[in-house]
């Protein structure tokens, strides 16, 4: 199981990712909606923005999310190193329910160029 910190870290590292992506993953990652990832495992949850092509105002509660946000995400701590780091494949995890997003059918169509 990954650390509270890890996990932080991967975020900062998507965050960044994001921030220097290019063409269509750039154009759907610079959509203005407030963001959760629920870690079951650790029982936490990270909540912040997706604006300007990173995540923004990070805060960590415990518990499930404070409020519904826009775009959510559930996991494993591991599986969100894992997928950061590069070693998941979200569109498959996500397929077979290991990972869940959910948001409108507007933001998954933009969401999409990213998986």
């Amino acid at each position: 199981m990954a650390s509270t910190e890890q996990c932080r870290e991967a975020l900062d590292q998507l965050s960044r990712n994001l921030a220097g992506a290019n063409g269509d993953v750039r154009k759907a990652a610079t959509l203005d909606r407030s963001l959760t990832c629920r870690l079951t495992d650790l029982d936490v949850t990270f909540s912040g923005r997706l604006q300007d092509g990173r995540i923004t105002d990070v805060t960590q509660t415990p518990g499930p999310p404070p409020a519904k946000a826009e775009i959510r995400l559930t996991m494993t701590s591991d599986d969100l190193v894992a997928m950061v780091g590069g070693t998941l494949p979200f569109a498959s995890s996500w397929a077979t329910g290991r990972i869940k997003l959910e948001a409108g059918l507007r933001d998954l169509l933009r969401l999409r160029s990213l998986l």
